[in-house]
């Protein structure tokens, strides 16, 4: 059987640093508060926004769609200068 030798870390810091080399600072704990925060506010907005979301997009209510033309042939995009001209 082979046997794997691992170097035990030094408990001492690098020369030149002091005890508190390597921790974390109290600034790391704000930031992350912050983004616990975020993205808790992130997650309450959007399901206010998909409580709005209709269950089925298949269903036709009483009024026509926005935008969709009210006779077959008749162009209502103000882009396009067709509507309300006659035929004639």
């Amino acid at each position: 059987m082979a046997a794997v030798a691992v170097p035990a870390q030094s408990p001492a810091p690098p020369p030149g640093k002091g005890e508190e080399f390597g921790e974390s600072s109290p600034i790391a704990l704000v930031v992350i508060v912050l983004l616990g925060l975020a993205t808790v506010l992130l997650i309450r907005s959007m399901t206010k926004h998909l409580r709005k979301v209709p269950t089925s997009f298949d269903q036709q209510g009483d009024a026509a769609e926005p935008g969709a033309p009210t006779e077959p042939g008749t162009d209502t995009d103000p882009g396009t200068g067709n509507a309300g001209s006659s035929k004639g």
